[in-house]
């Protein structure tokens, strides 16, 4: 197999558009359609000339959040080069939209929270996680500090907006479970899509929102400009188990059933670059890792950046593979507000067999 010479990163679902008009098209035996406008901010695109290499796109939600670091650090790293694909990273603002690009067809993956594989499988949609990148979920509930005197438990979140990167998403899914969680009914708050980074701290300083469910860097800039705190921890794995009743598999590779089964080499080789990825990361440095991505990705501070990334390393696996009992309790929390995904099939929303392969 000839490695392609360049690979394609964090471009917006336009620009792909874009590419697929000019001719240069992702994805292996996948015609994307459309795609909608750029919802973030993407970093520069660089066109794949190779045609030896298998091609590959990505939809990302939000590959400048630190809990999808692994898709560029591996692009950074070379390492899908090493595997002779050809990737496009497609950067979205949420998973859910990530999540409709792959049913479309405009992508052959998403890159998102696991939770995603169970609400599709209840709607006879069969996707599932290829690589598990995260047992915990890597997201805070952040209530604005106006409200730190009013909002003491989970009960009082009613009647609040909520700030979510996207409806569907799983800070969406999150937020309902921790509503519900305080004795109150899906119902009794209103999520509001505000994305996240300069989104998210526009709604909040512009009192449109009340809290919202974020990741890092953009929890820690809410913190610095004393706009919100953390009120309920789902970053780190004991705050996880606290808020969560166990751990939770987030960040993930997951692709449909069909293109799994027609194309078992080229998910075996995003396989074997990701869990490599995993694996230089367990042995490097924040500091380290941080000087492999992008400027833009330290929002104008690197040293925030990296204490958050300091924080957040433990999230990940470092292998790759779905850890035992988190489809289970995935599973049971969404059950809590979504009734519809009691009877899924866990088995077929994610699978360890490319992994297991990686030597």
């Amino acid at each position: 197999m000839k490695t392609s010479k360049k690979v394609s990163i964090g471009v917006s679902s336009a620009a792909l558009l874009a590419m697929l008009v000019t001719g240069c098209g992702t994805g292996t035996n996948t015609a994307p359609t459309s795609a909608g406008a750029a919802k973030s901010p993407s970093t520069t695109t660089d066109t794949a000339s190779s045609s030896g290499s298998d091609r590959v796109a990505i939809m990302v939600g939000g590959l400048e959040k630190i809990i999808y670091l692994p898709y560029m650090l591996t692009e950074k790293l070379g390492y899908f080069k090493d595997e002779g694909l050809t990737v496009t990273l497609v950067n979205e603002s949420a998973g859910q939209d990530a999540e409709v690009a792959l049913l479309s067809g405009q992508v052959d993956g998403a890159g998102g929270f696991y939770d995603h594989t169970i609400d599709l499988a209840s709607k006879g949609k069969k996707v599932e996680a290829v690589v598990t990148m995260a047992d915990v979920p890597g997201e805070q509930l952040m209530l604005a500090d106006k409200l730190k005197d009013k909002v003491k438990t989970l009960k009082d979140l009613k009647g609040l907006t909520i700030g979510v990167t996207g409806l569907g998403s799983s800070t969406n899914m999150l937020a309902s479970y921790n509503v519900v969680k305080g004795g109150n009914k899906e119902s009794d708050y209103k999520p509001l899509p505000v994305g996240a980074g300069q989104t998210l701290i526009a709604a909040m300083q512009q009192g449109r929102i009340d809290a919202a469910v974020t990741s890092e860097p953009t929890a820690s800039m809410l913190k610095a400009k004393h706009l919100a705190s953390t009120f309920v921890d789902m970053n780190s794995k004991q705050g996880t188990v606290e808020a969560l009743g166990g751990k939770y598999a987030s960040t993930s590779l997951y692709m449909t059933n069909d293109y799994v089964k027609a194309h078992p080499a080229v998910v075996q080789k995003l396989a074997n670059a990701f869990v490599k990825t995993l694996k230089w990361m367990n042995i490097h440095t924040p500091e380290e890792i941080a000087s492999k991505m992008p400027e833009e990705y330290y929002a104008g501070d690197k040293a925030m950046y990296i204490t958050a990334l300091k924080g957040q390393l433990p999230m990940f696996t470092p292998d790759g593979k779905m850890p035992q009992g988190d489809p289970e309790n995935v599973l049971k929390i969404l059950s809590s507000f979504k009734p519809e995904v009691k009877n899924v099939k866990l088995d077929e929303t994610y699978t360890n067999e490319f992994v297991d392969k990686v030597k």
